[in-house]
C-alpha cells in the first residue's frame, strides 16, 4: 500500500516527468532537424488555428444572433404571416402587413453589422422586401435584388437546403452567404457578402504570400487564382495542418464553421516559418544540461515549497468532505500563491452556507421568469377568425350579436393581458373559459355546446392561469367542424380530500393514436408547425410549480371523444380560500 502511494504521489510523478523530459531532449538532439521542423510547424499551425478558431467563433456568434432574430420573426411576427395573403384579393391588408414588416426589418437591421441586409419574399405575390442598409449605389442594390429574385423564383438553390445553416451562393464569380427560412409561402432571410466577413483578416500579417481565405468544401471562395497557380490542396483543412504546394510549400490550417458548409483557412509560406530554425536548434542543445541542474535543485525544494502546502490542503479537504465544515487551513510561512490559496479556501468554506441560499434564491427567480414567459400564448388565428365572425354578422345586420361578440373579445383580451400572475382564482379562469366558448359558439352557431360543473366551495381555489383553456382550445382546433355538433364538458371536484381533479372531455373524434401514445409516454409532441405547444406549456408549468405532485392523463372515451384529467395538490392556501 505504501509503495503504491509513493508511485501515485505528485512528487514521484513530477520527478519522473522531468527525467523523461530530459531523455526526450537528448533524443531530440539525434533527430534534431526533423523534429525541430515538426515542432515549429506544429506551433505555428496551432497558433494560427487557435487564431482562426477565435475569429470563426466570432463570425458564428454574429451569424447565430441573426439566426435567432430570424426564428423570432417567424414565430412571433404576425406581419410575416400577412405576407401569405394574396395582394390581388385583399390589397389593403397585404400592404399593411408589408409596410409593418418592412418597418420592423429596417429598424432591426442596424443591430446586425455583420450582414448586408435582411429580406422577406412572398412566393404567392412574387414580392421581395429588402432593407436598404448596404451597397454604394442604387444600381448595386438593384443588381443584388434581381439576383435574389432569380434565386427565389428558380427554387433549385433551396431544393435540398438545410434551413438551419448559411448557404454559400456564387453569383458572377462572387460569393455570398444566405440564410433563408421558409414558413408556408413566405421566405425570410439574411444576406452577406463573403468579402465583408474577411475585412478584419486583411489587417493580419500572414507573411509574404501568406493569405487567409474562406472556402466551401474544396472550393476557394476568395483568391481562387492563387490557390490554382500554386497547386495548393485545401481538402485536408479539418486536420491539424496540411503541407502542400508544388512551386513552394505552404502550411494550410483551417477552422470549420458551425453555421454552414464553409471554413476559414490560413495559407502560410513554409520558408517563412523555418527561417529562424537555427536559433531554435541552439536553444535545444543547451536544454538537457539545464534540466540536469534543475533536477538537483528541484528534488530539494519540491517538498518544502510545493508538496507540503498541497498535503495540508488535501488533509483539510478530506475532513470537509466528511462533513466537518468548521475545519480550516492553518496559515504557515509559504509562498504568496499558497498563502492566497489558503486564505481563499478558508473564506470559501466560511461563505458556503450563504452561497447555497443565494443559489436557491436565484433558482426561484429563474423559475418565476420562465413561468411568466410560458404563461401567455395568443393565437393570431383566433383573433382573425373572431374578426371574420364580426364581419359576417355585420353583413346580415345582426347588431345584437355584434355587440355581444365585441364585448366577449374585450373581456377575452383583458383577461389575457392581465394574466401575468403565477396563480389566479378558479372562478376567474372559468369565467374566461365561458367567455371564450361563447365566442366560439358565435363562430360555429348550432355546432358547439358546453357545460361547466364545479362546487361553489372551490371557486376561490388558486390554479395556474390559462391551464384549462389550453385543452378547450385544443378541442376547438381539432374537433369542432361544420359537419356535426360537438359538446364540451368541464367537471371539477375533490379527489382524496387533498387534491383537485379537473376533467375536460368532448364528443369529438378524440386524440389520434400517434399523438395519444406520445402524450401518455410523456414525450414532447411539439412539431415544426407548433401544434400541441399549449399542451407542452401546461406540462412544463405544472412541473415547475408542483414538481411530481401534479400530473395530466390523456385518453379517449369508449363512446368517442378526447378526455383529459388534470390533478393538482389542494394546498393549505387553497383550503383557507375555500373556507
Amino acid at each position: 500500500m505504501k509503495r503504491n502511494l509513493i508511485f501515485n504521489s505528485i512528487w514521484f510523478k513530477m520527478v519522473i516527468f522531468l527525467v523523461v523530459f530530459g531523455l526526450l531532449l537528448v533524443s531530440i538532439l539525434i533527430v534534431n532537424n526533423t523534429y525541430a521542423i515538426r515542432v515549429v510547424r506544429n506551433q505555428v499551425a496551432q497558433s494560427n488555428k487557435n487564431f482562426l478558431a477565435l475569429y470563426m467563433n466570432q463570425i458564428d456568434r454574429s451569424l447565430g444572433d441573426v439566426d435567432s432574430y430570424l426564428y423570432t420573426q417567424v414565430a412571433f411576427n404576425s406581419d410575416l404571416l400577412g405576407m401569405e395573403r394574396s395582394e390581388k384579393e385583399n390589397s389593403e391588408e397585404y400592404n399593411l402587413s408589408k409596410i409593418g414588416l418592412m418597418n420592423q426589418l429596417s429598424n432591426d437591421a442596424d443591430n446586425f453589422k455583420s450582414i448586408d441586409f435582411i429580406f422577406a419574399y412572398s412566393v404567392r405575390n412574387d414580392d421581395l422586401l429588402m432593407t436598404q442598409n448596404f451597397g454604394g449605389s442604387y444600381a448595386e442594390r438593384e443588381a443584388v435584388r434581381n439576383d435574389i429574385l432569380s434565386i427565389l423564383r428558380d427554387g433549385s438553390v433551396f431544393k435540398n437546403y438545410n434551413y438551419d445553416s448559411w448557404l454559400p451562393i456564387e453569383i458572377n464569380g462572387k460569393y455570398f452567404f444566405c440564410h433563408a427560412i421558409q414558413e408556408n409561402g413566405v421566405y425570410i432571410g439574411a444576406w452577406v457578402n463573403a468579402d465583408k466577413l474577411m475585412i478584419p483578416m486583411n489587417y493580419v500579417d500572414f507573411g509574404k504570400n501568406g493569405k487567409a481565405l474562406l472556402v466551401t468544401g474544396s472550393n476557394p471562395i476568395s483568391d481562387a487564382e492563387f490557390i490554382r497557380e500554386n497547386h495548393i490542396d485545401i481538402s485536408g483543412i479539418n486536420s491539424d495542418y496540411e503541407l502542400t504546394g508544388t512551386r513552394a510549400k505552404y502550411l494550410v490550417v483551417g477552422e470549420k464553421s458551425t453555421k454552414g458548409n464553409f471554413s476559414l483557412i490560413a495559407v502560410l509560406p513554409d520558408n517563412i516559418i523555418l527561417q529562424k530554425l537555427p536559433y531554435f536548434q541552439t536553444i535545444i542543445s543547451f536544454l538537457p544540461y539545464a534540466v540536469l541542474g534543475i533536477l538537483v535543485v528541484y528534488s530539494l525544494l519540491l517538498r518544502k515549497i510545493i508538496l507540503q502546502p498541497i498535503y495540508n490542503i488535501v488533509a483539510v479537504m478530506k475532513e470537509i468532505r466528511n462533513g466537518n465544515l468548521e475545519r480550516r487551513i492553518h496559515q504557515k510561512s509559504s509562498t504568496n500563491e499558497f498563502n492566497l490559496m489558503n486564505e481563499t479556501f478558508n473564506n470559501m468554506i466560511s461563505q458556503i452556507h450563504d452561497l447555497k441560499i443565494d443559489v436557491y434564491e436565484d433558482r426561484l427567480k429563474l423559475q418565476k421568469t420562465e413561468l411568466k414567459h410560458l404563461q401567455l400564448q395568443i393565437n393570431p388565428h383566433f383573433f382573425l377568425n373572431s374578426l371574420n365572425v364580426i364581419y359576417q354578422l355585420a353583413q346580415v345586420g345582426n347588431f345584437e350579436l355584434i355587440q355581444e361578440m365585441s364585448l366577449c373579445l374585450v373581456r377575452y383580451f383583458r383577461f389575457m393581458f392581465q394574466s401575468n400572475s403565477t396563480f389566479i382564482r378558479l372562478e376567474d379562469e372559468l369565467m374566461h373559459i365561458q367567455n371564450y366558448l361563447r365566442i366560439q359558439q358565435l363562430r360555429f352557431p348550432g355546432f358547439l355546446t358546453y357545460d361547466v360543473s364545479v362546487p361553489d366551495s372551490m371557486l376561490k381555489c388558486q390554479i395556474p392561469p390559462l391551464m384549462i383553456q389550453t385543452f378547450v382550445e385544443n378541442t376547438i382546433k381539432h374537433g369542432v367542424t361544420m359537419d356535426e355538433p360537438i359538446h364540451i364538458s368541464i367537471c371539477i371536484g375533490y379527489q382524496d380530500d387533498d387534491q383537485i381533479k379537473i376533467l375536460i372531455q368532448d364528443t369529438g373524434k378524440g386524440y389520434s393514436q400517434e399523438v395519444l401514445e406520445a402524450l401518455q409516454a410523456g414525450e414532447n409532441t411539439l412539431n415544426e408547425q407548433g401544434e400541441h405547444v399549449g399542451i407542452w406549456n401546461v406540462q412544463r408549468r405544472l412541473h415547475m410549480l408542483y414538481q411530481d405532485h401534479a400530473y395530466v392523463i390523456f385518453y379517449n372515451r369508449p363512446e368517442g371523444g378526447a378526455c383529459t384529467e388534470i390533478t393538482l395538490p389542494f394546498s393549505v392556501y387553497n383550503r383557507e380560500e375555500a373556507s
